[in-house]
């Protein structure tokens, strides 16, 4: 499925084409702490099948919760995550932010990964009550 994204103030705006069975929802705590939320939703791509399309990324390396050195690549102007993806050479896999991809209503995860992390919560958010939008 090819794709587009941007981040919030459209200073970094990408394509790539994407596997939507590969959706999942993150729920380690680095996707915690790095989202500001429960979990995040991330879309795989290779790197290869990446186009950055404007701006400039910023790379942030933290030592992630398996222990491996993940590259965080984000706007340094509003600070929007873009990717994550593997350090080091050879092909790698970058999971999109699907928060900055266009075509997000498109894209339901698939299954929950790092679940041992998850807010006990989670489970119950279809109960809570709804608003449509703020008022």
């Amino acid at each position: 499925m090819k794709i587009n994204g941007s981040c919030h103030c459209k200073n970094i705006v990408y394509s790539a084409e994407i596997d939507p069975q590969r959706v999942v929802a993150c729920h380690c705590t680095d996707c915690q702490t790095l989202s500001g939320s429960a979990f995040r939703t991330v879309a795989f791509t290779l790197e290869d099948a990446f186009t950055l399309e404007s701006g400039t990324i910023k790379i942030y390396i933290k030592t992630a919760q398996s222990g491996r050195p993940r590259e965080q690549a984000f706007c340094p102007e509003c600070g929007s995550p873009i990717y994550a993806t593997s350090t080091g050479e050879g092909p790698r896999v970058y999971g999109l932010r699907v928060g900055t991809i266009e075509q997000r209503k498109e894209l339901a995860p698939q299954r929950h990964v790092w679940a041992q992390s998850a807010l006990s919560w989670i489970q119950d958010m279809h109960t809570l009550p709804t608003i449509d939008q703020q008022p």
